[in-house]
């Protein structure tokens, strides 16, 4: 093992003081690197790079994400054009996605160079697949060096036997060296990883200004593939490249690969945890009054009528919060009221603003408040605050912290209103009009299609749990239509045909349901949906969830019984039937983690299970990846061997500064196969309920007092 890590340490034996390893600018790979090659510096902790790069006739388009302080993950798109030559049937070019792993050992000191190994196309065709493992350190404020040693595709060039080999002939030679393509697309291979020649690569950067650097690099990736095939010209295994970085993140770079081909990259590198906006934005909340000053300090709420003008004032002043008042009672020097908060993304600062409310509004005899919270009026979770607290703690620096050391959360009570609901709260029509867009992804002839139109939504709900909505779009423009690729699943056709559905409709029934939501025992949820569930399924969903107030660990299931929906998405139903259902299991693990894992029975009616994590901000950016295994092999799943993907939610308030309850989501995935394909059902109850337990509510507590 020695003999080695030595070459690698050679390279960067000396040196002086030196910043942390992070990253000055990002390869044409999208990663932490020179210009083809990779350094061992990462992004900060949670950032994300966004990256878009044309040299010869290859471009590169790629996502990297700071998982961990040492961890990023990478998802590319590239095209290869005329990678197929003359094509008399199919695109000659090649639409290619690919996966990076990158895991930095150690992190650089005076002493040491920071040291990383990677993983490179290791779920995609393996036209890029190589690992490495690589060195980087500082020498002084201005130079930073690199060297590595690469295997597969970084071993084209100076290539020697491979050092590993002294451990185990198994390292000696590399399976499958000249395989890949589509057949190959998301298998694993492990058996290939760090096996067969070897070679160095390395380089160095200066930094001639805090803006502007300068990269000089020995790439042992010679790009035979596409040299080969006249996609790109390389004359030397030399790049060079220039780099100059902008305030607000981006970076605009050109370069020469090989002494021959020029290329371009622009670069957008973001902290999801930091507002693109600031916040703040809406308007300052109520003071909390001295208590004597209270508006109705003078009022007996034990007489009816002054208590009608109370509840009416509550709602009246909560309402123009974008909070809907449900219920209000007392109980001696007790008030109670429930909240359904309409406008707020933290859900703290909703529970702020109510209590600010109810100091303004109740008397100087009423002492606590408690809060309960309730989506779709089903009692979540309550929440006690101390009067005295909030007058106290208003101003000081440290009032939320300590109004949060001085409040109870608990479980609310299960049953649905105890008599305190308000004269009016029920029923509720809601309806609006906005605009809608449908993203498709990577097919081959145009990599992104999609549809847009008007969109609009309508609810009622008569009492609370119990609701009526519908969502009716009608694309005004779609490219989704235009598709021509037909599916050749050899499996049920449960998600392949979801271009038909696009390409046979004009006015469509998104969703049509009817939902009741309920509390059946202390920690539990319950949901039962039916009707027009999603734009390709109808039927009946149900579902338990068990998720303590204060509990890391929620525990669920969900059955269903779906039949297939017409393509012209309005009333009819195709003859294709099957019942679903999965055990999940969520778990919290701090600092933003959440995991998931659900496992049963998928609509082409494959066991199996689903493994996701996500990393969710404090602002309610989530950025996640996921993936299915099931009984479905991977050469009758097709294309991508098994179903992945990655995902993310972007809250309204990330991009506006202003409160809001809107996201974008979107989940990306290389292809769209029918394995491992679940039910798209709405609400379900780990989503609904989470915000407004325990920890969720004491991570966004810093807002009580906005």
């Amino acid at each position: 093992m020695t003999r080695f890590f030595a070459p690698l340490l050679a390279i960067s034996s000396l040196a002086f003081a030196c910043p942390a390893a992070y990253a000055n600018t990002l390869s044409t790979l999208g990663t932490p690197g020179l210009i083809d090659m990779p350094t061992a510096e990462v992004l900060d902790d949670g950032h994300v790079a966004l990256t878009t790069n044309r040299f010869g006739d290859i471009s590169r388009n790629t996502m990297t994400f700071q998982v961990l302080p040492r961890v990023f993950g990478v998802f590319r798109y590239s095209i290869n054009r005329g990678y197929f030559g003359t094509r008399e049937i199919g695109n000659p070019d090649l639409f290619d996605r690919s996966f990076d792993l990158n895991y930095q050992i150690f992190d650089e000191t005076e002493d040491r160079p920071a040291v990383a190994f990677g993983l490179r196309d290791f779920g995609g065709t393996g036209i890029l697949s190589s690992e490495y493992i690589v060195a980087t350190k500082h020498f002084g404020e201005r130079f930073i060096a690199t060297g590595g040693i690469g295997w597969g595709r970084m071993a084209q060039r100076g290539a020697f036997d491979n050092p590993l080999a002294i451990l185990s002939d198994h390292f000696a030679d590399r399976p499958n060296a000249s395989s890949g393509g589509i057949a190959a697309t998301g298998q694993l291979d492990f058996g290939s990883w760090f096996r067969g020649d070897a070679a160095f690569f390395g380089g160095i950067e200066y930094q001639a200004t805090d803006r502007l650097s300068f990269q000089l690099e020995y790439s042992s990736d010679a790009h035979e593939n596409e040299v080969g095939r006249g996609i790109i010209d390389i004359d030397s295994p030399f790049n060079v490249g220039l780099n100059y970085a902008y305030p607000n993140g981006g970076a605009l770079r050109a370069f020469v690969i090989g002494g021959a081909t020029v290329g371009l990259q622009y670069s957008y590198t973001f902290d999801p945890a930091e507002r693109r906006s600031p916040g703040g934005l809406e308007e300052a909340p109520l003071p909390i009054p001295p208590r004597n000053d209270a508006v109705l300090a003078s009022w007996g709420l034990d007489d009816p009528t002054t208590q009608g003008r109370a509840e009416e004032l509550l709602k009246s002043l909560l309402n123009n919060e974008g909070i809907a008042l449900e219920g209000f009672s007392t109980a001696g020097s007790t008030a109670i009221v429930r909240i359904q908060n309409r406008r707020f993304d933290v859900e703290a600062q909703a529970i702020g603003r109510t209590a600010r409310v109810m100091a303004n509004v109740l008397p100087a005899s009423i002492s606590t408040f408690e809060i309960i919270v309730q989506p779709f009026g089903i009692p979540n979770s309550l929440v006690t605050l101390r009067r005295t607290d909030l007058e106290t703690l208003q101003t000081d620096y440290d009032g939320a912290w300590l109004s949060q050391a001085r409040s109870q959360i608990v479980d609310a009570p299960t049953n649905i209103g105890r008599g305190d609901e308000l004269d009016g709260a029920f029923p509720k029509f809601s309806y609006g009009l906005t605009s809608y867009t449908a993203l498709s992804f990577f097919d081959p002839d145009q990599p992104v299609r999609f549809d847009a139109g008007p969109q609009l939504t309508i609810g009622y709900q008569p009492s609370p749990g119990l609701s009526f909505d519908g969502v009716f779009r009608y694309p005004l423009y779609s490219s989704i239509d235009d598709a021509t690729r037909q599916s050749n699943s050899v499996i049920q056709r449960v998600r392949s045909d979801a271009a038909l559905y696009a390409i046979e409709s004009d006015f469509e029934i998104n969703r049509l349901t009817a939902e009741y939501m309920f509390r059946p025992a202390p920690n539990y949820f319950g949901r039962v949906t039916a009707g027009y569930l999603e734009d390709m399924y109808a039927g009946v969903s149900g579902e338990i969830l068990w998720y303590p107030v204060d509990s890391n660990l929620a525990l669920g299931a969900e059955l269903n019984y779906v039949v297939q929906r017409d393509f012209d998405m309005l009333f009819g139903l195709q003859d294709y039937d099957v019942v679903t259902g999965h055990a999940s299991a969520y778990y919290d693990f701090g600092n933003g983690f959440v995991g998931q894992v659900d496992a049963g029975r998928y609509l082409a009616g494959d066991w199996g299970a689903t493994f996701g994590v996500d990393r969710e901000f404090n602002n309610g950016f989530k950025i996640g990846a996921y993936f299915t295994l099931t009984d479905v092999s991977f050469d009758d799943f097709g294309e991508g061997s098994f179903d992945k993907g990655i995902r993310f939610s972007v809250p309204n308030s990330w991009f506006t500064g202003e409160p809001s309850r809107e996201t974008v989501t979107r989940t990306i995935k290389p292809v769209q196969r029918d394995g491992g394909a679940r039910l798209n059902v709405a609400n379900r109850l780990y989503g609904v309920t989470r915000d407004y337990r325990a920890d969720s509510l004491s991570d966004g507590w810093g807002r009580v007092f906005r």
